[in-house]
């Protein structure tokens, strides 16, 4: 039996337009909108709250907390609000609540004038330097974890949690699961390319997010019950579970936000396709940043990769066999058949407006 959740992180333009980010949005801006959605006593134990108690509801906001010089947060840089969905035991149902919040998020939000607009980096700001500088605790929490050492790059980009179990599916599998989906990241993620934006302009390629990010953090994070059954990565591969509803978890990473979250069902699908098959043995603990560059830069263009994303779409497709949820998987043949990405079409309307703001200003349309 499958599991599925999807946290997907949405970035806005404030009220004059411009695009909302922690240069000048203050926690405050997007709380409001927070505390005007509702709670669902019903989604907990599922859902993890968190130490600082900003993980309350299904929508959160996504930043960077602050610390006083002690376990003490006072303060957290906003960089956007993330959804999340309960666990669904099928696609339809995770796609059909994450819709629905993202509905009410974008009804909430208009009231104080924000917008939501499809953004996988930061298109003007490339980098996040916190102010006031850390202090002496923080430097010390980021020093004991190597994947908050990257926090500068968590400021900058956005893109889905597309998580996937199976029940009692032992430790050593699902950890071979993720070393699986590690390995054939850099062939699943152009499915999903929509940051073509850098600095104030057009980027030399498809993908920003995944050029900047993906080696430096995780493709794939598998959560394990047990600290003896981590494995020693840089970026991790393992984590410890926070709650026992994540136990179990693999958290697929690597991928751009979508507009279209019919495209989450369809990796959703494919992901699902992959646990399944047993011909693709491509294994890596961690991801190969050198290869997610090439297809950061190419997509489809590059033969290597649109030949290994052909094969393992197939793979996915031959695995599903009959299951009713292989009919999630056209949105991905299209795009692998006409080898275009959404960046494509972002970079096209660019061209059209040479105006950032006027493309994401037109994404979201469903």
């Amino acid at each position: 039996m499958f599991f599925f959740g999807i946290e997907h992180e949405v970035a806005f333009l404030n009220k004059e337009g411009k695009f909302a980010d922690f240069s000048h949005i203050k926690f405050a801006d997007f709380n409001q909108i927070i505390e005007r959605l509702p709670t669902y006593p019903s989604d907990y134990p599922q859902l993890r709250v968190g130490d600082a108690g900003i993980k309350m509801k299904r929508w959160y906001i996504e930043g960077f907390e602050r610390f006083a010089n002690s376990d003490k947060v006072i303060d957290c840089h906003a960089k956007g609000i993330e959804i999340r969905t309960t666990i669904h035991s099928n696609i339809h149902g995770a796609i059909t609540e994450l819709s629905e919040s993202f509905y009410l998020l974008r009804k909430v939000a208009a009231n104080f004038g924000f917008s939501p607009v499809l953004v996988s980096f930061n298109p003007y700001n490339p980098a996040f330097e916190p102010q006031p500088p850390l202090n002496d605790y923080e430097i010390k929490q980021l020093e004991a974890d190597p994947d908050e050492q990257t926090a500068n790059i968590h400021m900058v980009t956005y893109g889905p949690d597309l998580n996937i179990s199976v029940a009692d599916l032992p430790t050593k599998n699902v950890i071979d699961l993720g070393r699986k989906l590690t390995y054939y990241s850099p062939y699943i993620v152009p499915f999903s390319y929509s940051s073509p934006f850098y600095n104030g302009g057009l980027w030399d390629g498809l993908s920003v997010r995944t050029f900047t990010r993906t080696g430096k953090r995780p493709a794939a994070l598998v959560f394990v019950q047990k600290q003896e059954q981590l494995i020693s990565s840089i970026p991790s591969l393992t984590k410890v579970a926070r709650i026992p509803a994540e136990v179990g978890r693999i958290e697929f990473k690597a991928c751009d936000s979508c507009d279209d979250f019919f495209v989450y069902a369809a990796l959703l699908t494919l992901l699902k396709g992959l646990v399944l098959d047993e011909t693709l043995l491509g294994r890596a603990t961690i991801p190969d940043a050198a290869l997610h560059k090439i297809s950061a830069k190419e997509g489809f263009d590059n033969e290597d990769i649109f030949g290994n994303a052909t094969k393992v779409l197939q793979a996915s497709e031959i695995a599903l066999g009959n299951d009713p949820d292989v009919q999630y998987l056209t949105p991905l043949k299209v795009l692998l058949a006409k080898r275009k990405t959404r960046s494509h079409e972002l970079i096209e309307m660019f061209h059209r407006v040479n105006s950032i703001e006027e493309v994401i200003r037109h994404t979201y349309q469903f």
